[in-house]
């Protein structure tokens, strides 16, 4: 089994974790954001409802900013303020509420899981995160653990990016935040620190912390409540100590106590000598301290894969409406895979590097596939190029349209289909780079 690391790298101290909870929580309540599940969560009495509410909140918020989710949120839980009425929800309704919101699975999944809560569970949602990450489609152990904590009063911790960047900063780890090793320590020091008696409120204020003061760049330090526990803090006050007989060096790193300024009580931290050793929640010895960056210093990351290119050939393809008004042609992707069930203008991947002549010969050829009847490469009007950037994918979609005269009548063996006007299209299913198309 692995050594664990020093306790330097934890809170190790009771007096330490005590003093903490109490400034982050008397912080929270004072300087918390009015949010609509917030709200939910204190103040809906019927423990599956707010269990729901909170869900929600944590799924939305997955990879998607707050300000974004609250319009979206807001109209979830008008439309659908129960479980049961989700579940008896169609996933057609769940895309055309989720278009914008990105990562379209996850609406998927949680209507799934909704449905089984109904179906298997008697509609009473799993009350620990243990049953909740068990049970539930999709929800994994921050969610369990944010929906447990929040909803249900368990004392159990969370980790997202927030509390990854927050505990990296509070206690100079700065071995790869994203590796599994680094996590499972992380996990731990959560579940040490979080508050017996307000869990939930912990939870959130560690994740309110890390969102609107602890930021990625240029973090309000000034401003944080927990500042006199913040190793990244005082190594940035003090700088890298010069190396004296009397510093403490356990073989895997050194270290040296010092008195953090600021008013109240003295608080006296251990900063950690980045790269002494072999410590496994230290920085490599390859990657110092860089004292222009301070306390952002902290997390590391690997470095992020680049997303792989891809083209795509789209038709725009219009018709005179029966009202006079033109109407555009959309058909359903597939139920699995990148952008499941949404709808789009009939598309096909192609290959980089093609000439537009053999783009053009190709487009023609699958929609002359889709409609059964010959189309003209020629008669293809390019229109342009519109990039979007998925999480994973840079994507191109070469633009073309095609006016067309009469109905047309597609092959019912092909996708799902049907023409739509402009305020229909909006209204659909549809993601956001195809609302970037039209």
């Amino acid at each position: 089994a692995p050594t664990p690391p020093p306790t330097r790298h934890h809170f190790s101290d009771p007096a330490e974790v005590e003093a903490l909870r109490g400034n982050l929580l008397a912080w929270y309540d004072r300087c918390k954001r009015d949010l609509p599940w917030r709200a939910l969560a204190a103040t809906e009495p019927d423990a599956d409802r707010r269990g729901y509410a909170v869900w929600v909140s944590e799924i939305m918020l997955q990879q998607t900013q707050v300000a974004t989710v609250i319009d979206y949120y807001n109209r979830w839980m008008q439309k659908w303020p129960t479980l049961q009425a989700l579940a008896q929800a169609s996933l057609e309704e769940v895309n055309e509420l989720w278009a914008g919101l990105g990562y379209y699975s996850r609406g998927k999944r949680l209507q799934e899981a909704a449905r089984k809560v109904v179906s298997e569970l008697g509609g009473h949602m799993p009350r620990t995160a243990e049953a909740l990450q068990k049970l539930l489609p999709g929800v994994g152990r921050y969610t369990a653990g944010a929906i447990a904590s929040i909803s249900y009063g368990q004392a159990t911790g969370v980790v997202d990016g927030n509390v990854i960047r927050v505990l990296c900063r509070l206690r100079c780890i700065g071995a790869d935040s994203s590796s599994p090793a680094v996590i499972d320590q992380l996990w731990d020091m959560a579940n040490a620190l979080v508050d017996r008696s307000r869990p939930g409120d912990f939870n959130q204020a560690l994740m309110e912390l890390g969102a609107t003061v602890c930021v990625p760049k240029a973090p309000l330090c000034g401003e944080c409540p927990v500042k006199q526990h913040c190793q990244a803090r005082c190594r940035k006050l003090f700088g890298k100590p010069a190396p004296v007989p009397d510093v403490e060096d356990c073989g895997e790193c050194g270290k040296i106590s010092v008195v953090a300024p600021g008013p109240g009580p003295a608080a006296t931290v251990t900063l950690v000598l980045a790269g002494a050793g072999d410590c496994p929640l230290c920085p490599p010895a390859t990657e110092p301290w860089d004292s222009s960056l301070g306390v952002t210093n902290f997390p590391r990351k690997a470095a992020k894969k680049q997303p792989r290119a891809m083209r795509t050939a789209t038709c725009v393809l219009e018709r005179r409406g029966c009202r006079g008004g033109p109407e555009y042609l959309i058909v359903q992707r597939p139920s699995s895979g990148l952008l499941a069930g949404l709808w789009e203008f009939p598309s096909l991947p192609l290959a980089q590097d093609l000439q537009e002549e053999k783009e053009r010969e190709m487009l023609a050829d699958h929609l002359q596939a889709l409609m059964g009847q010959p189309v003209a490469a020629k008669g293809l009007r390019f229109i342009g190029e519109v990039i979007h950037i998925f999480s994973h994918i840079h994507q191109t979609y070469v633009v073309y349209s095609l006016p067309l005269d009469g109905d047309v009548t597609l092959d019912p063996a092909s996708s799902p289909s049907r023409w739509v006007t402009e305020e229909e299209f909006h209204a659909s299913a549809v993601s956001t780079a195809m609302k970037k198309v039209l």
